[in-house]
């Protein structure tokens, strides 16, 4: 297993790229703010073809760059519909104050194919199967994305902006909600084994466990039966 990441932009936001191996296809996650040379650099550097870009959510600084990425490579983006209006209206979904005077140099709007994600479904891209899970609260259609242990890595949790190391996204923009975010938290990642690899939207990797045991936002939360991936 492949899994290359990098910040990219104004906001830091993690893009990554997984493939079964170097020289096989891919699938893009969150190619955000200025992603779009890191997208290309990742790809020569190893070998990659991508068939798709997945988004964890439809803010801007996660999709800034889903349109030159696919165009240039002939292939489909998914996001939850009730994410899909952001990419072609971002100021509505983070209010005029934020990230406004970056908006002249970024690109909006929906690529040739856009598809939409489905709670609970199973996303078969690149020899890879990645499980979609609801998780609102960050946004009204945010996601996450996981992908159960392989023979060289635990199992991964691709968490976008709902669970982060030692924190939680944000829930002041329109769409948020922090109790909405706190069931989503406890229905999606809880369950989760400890040894889960947490890839969030911002900042270093973490572990189910390692969150469980220190992220105060977690504490006094009841997770739903412990499922796999």
């Amino acid at each position: 297993m492949l899994i290359a990441g990098f910040p990219a932009g104004a906001w830091g936001t993690n893009c990554y790229l997984v493939a079964p191996a170097a020289g096989e296809e891919c699938v893009i996650i969150d190619p955000g703010h200025q992603a779009a040379q890191g997208v290309e650099e990742t790809l020569k550097k190893h070998r990659l073809k991508p068939v798709a870009v997945v988004l964890t959510h439809g803010h801007i600084d996660h999709v800034a760059s889903v349109v030159p990425v696919c165009g240039a490579h002939d292939v489909p983006a998914w996001i939850h519909p009730e994410d899909r209006y952001m990419m072609s209206d971002p100021e509505k979904a983070l209010g005029r104050s934020i990230g406004m005077p970056l908006m002249g140099e970024l690109t909006v709007g929906e690529p040739d194919d856009l598809k939409e994600l489905t709670d609970g479904s199973k996303l078969a891209l690149a020899g890879l199967e990645f499980g979609v899970s609801h998780a609102p609260g960050h946004t009204r259609g945010s996601v996450t994305f996981t992908m159960p242990e392989a023979a060289d890595i635990p199992p991964v949790l691709f968490s976008g902006d709902l669970l982060f190391a030692g924190s939680v996204g944000r829930t002041d923009l329109p769409g948020g909600d922090h109790a909405e975010l706190l069931r989503s938290l406890a229905r999606v990642c809880l369950p989760l084994d400890d040894s889960t690899v947490v890839l969030s939207g911002h900042g270093p990797q973490t572990t189910i466990g390692r969150e469980r045991a220190a992220n105060p936002f977690l504490n006094g939360l009841d997770a739903a039966p412990r499922r796999g991936l």
